[in-house]
């Protein structure tokens, strides 16, 4: 690989602004809804605090202990595509949307996710 072709791969990753939207993590019958500024890193953000046993829902950490790791889903159920909206608009867009899913998929809010 050439430098210039690294500089331009480089610089367009530095430049990427990350999908923001909701998100869903089944385990079990349990299904819990969330949303984040940054789909692609929240996964593991998840993954990692649940392995430390310090995610803020305890219901999900109880979920994980019963079933297994290996039961744990992730799934993004919507990605949000709104470049001009403010951090605040952005942040109400995201709870409107959880709240919608939650109450479509008969789930559990994920606190904290947002």
């Amino acid at each position: 690989m050439s430098t210039a072709n690294r500089k331009a791969l480089v610089r367009a990753y530095k430049e990427a602004k990350p999908a923001f939207g909701v998100f869903a993590l089944r385990c079990g019958a349990d299904t819990w809804i969330g949303a984040s500024p940054n789909l692609a890193a929240q996964e593991n953000q998840i993954r990692f605090t649940l392995k430390m046993g310090k995610h803020p829902n305890k219901g999900l950490e109880a979920a994980i202990a019963t079933h297994g790791a290996a039961a744990f889903a992730y799934e993004v159920l919507e990605e949000i595509d709104e470049p001009d909206l403010t951090p605040m608009g952005r942040t109400d867009l995201l709870k409107r949307r959880v709240a919608h899913w939650v109450e479509a998929l008969s789930a559990k809010p994920l606190i904290g996710a947002v």
